[in-house]
């Protein structure tokens, strides 16, 4: 009995955060939808930064008053950033990563409304190989060429930008119908509530604007790697980067979009979605993932990215079976065959670290989702 339940919570962790990609897929697709019928992504993007920072703000203070901890300088960091800038303080930490927060924000949700959620679960995969290129040029990782972890990042990177050129570049003829695709009444009904694709679309603007999205998040994620070193607390860190991205994200969503009747809320769809990403996003998939990082470790997380990519390939053959293109598939399975290696190197390099730099990037991931749904 006891080796059966011990099992079971063997699963729980693997459970749950397929649950949490699945989740994500699906914030994306009604996030496409709300979209294509005529919500702007400027204005999506401010109230849900608003409502996710009124949560998180609080939950914090909670969070860290039932663990005991302090928002207070790491005496281990010794006051040093992963950055090349010699120092990095709160107020500078915060002002330089919300830029980056909103550009990702803001790019990835108009990306999306040019294309199809699987090619924004695609595109963001190319976070890390972005990530592992900014740190060369900053010269803030040591590559070693010849080892099987340095080789891996490298090829990992290649196939990651393959992948993610080919999505943007050939979008290919539509996957014919399967028996799988809507074979019941119930299910054909699904492509009438919610658009996977619109049309017209524009697939390489849209690619684009996804590309700079997760090279934003790419920069904001170096940052974070100095704040963690200097300050204790992620729940509060993002809660910081919540506000000072609601701010951002107002300012330049009351500046391109002039039209007021597109800032009034209906108890509709919109609304719905508005609660339910920032109550997912800001306070269920934080917990998640702490918890999940606690049982299993820091590479946990990362390993069930492309689980998003399956999801939504398997939503879109199922109820949009006219949304399906080779290009966006075979790209995106190449995308997540990159990612993959890249992880592989980058676990066999960490494994055989002995300093502490490692435990600091822990918590990373745990502010890396901001700029998705």
């Amino acid at each position: 009995m006891e080796g059966r339940v011990s099992r079971l919570w063997e699963l729980l962790p693997f459970s749950v955060m397929v649950l949490m990609e699945a989740g994500t897929v699906g914030l994306t697709i009604m996030t496409k939808t709300v979209m294509a019928k005529g919500m702007s992504p400027f204005v999506f993007v401010a109230y849900s930064n608003a409502l996710s920072s009124v949560i998180l703000l609080p939950y914090s203070l909670i969070f860290r008053r039932s663990k005991g901890l302090l928002l207070a300088p790491s005496s281990s960091s010794s006051g040093r950033s992963s950055l090349s800038s010699p120092s990095l303080s709160s107020s500078d930490s915060s002002s330089s990563a919300s830029p980056a927060i909103t550009i990702a924000q803001i790019f990835a949700f108009n990306g999306l409304n040019y294309t199809s959620p699987i090619l924004a679960c695609g595109i963001s995969h190319l976070i890390p190989a972005f990530s592992f290129l900014l740190a060369l040029v900053l010269r803030t990782t040591k590559l070693d060429w010849k080892s099987t972890s340095g080789q891996a990042k490298i090829l990992g990177t290649l196939i990651s930008i393959t992948g993610g050129t080919l999505m943007i570049l050939y979008k290919g003829s539509v996957v014919k119908k399967t028996a799988f695709s809507s074979p019941y009444y119930h299910l054909q009904i699904i492509p009438r509530l919610f658009i996977f694709s619109s049309t017209p679309e524009y697939w390489v603007l849209g690619g684009l604007f996804l590309v700079v999205a997760s090279l934003s998040a790419s920069v904001w994620g170096i940052i974070q790697v100095g704040t963690i070193k200097l300050y204790l607390e992620p729940m509060m860190i993002a809660a910081l980067y919540g506000l000072m991205g609601t701010i951002q994200s107002i300012v330049v969503g009351v500046v391109v979009e002039r039209n007021p009747s597109a800032w009034k809320l209906v108890l509709n769809m919109e609304l719905l979605l508005i609660f339910l990403s920032a109550i997912f996003g800001s306070v269920i998939r934080c917990r998640v993932q702490i918890w999940c990082m606690q049982n299993k470790g820091p590479f946990y997380l990362p390993l069930f990215k492309p689980v998003g990519i399956i999801v939504a390939s398997i939503a879109s053959a199922v109820f949009f079976g006219t949304s399906l293109h080779y290009g966006s598939l075979i790209g995106a399975y190449v995308i997540g065959i990159g990612y993959y290696t890249l992880m592989w190197g980058q676990i066999r390099e960490d494994d055989k670290k002995t300093g502490g730099e490692s435990i600091d990037e822990q918590k990373v991931p745990l502010l890396q989702e901001e700029e998705q749904v």
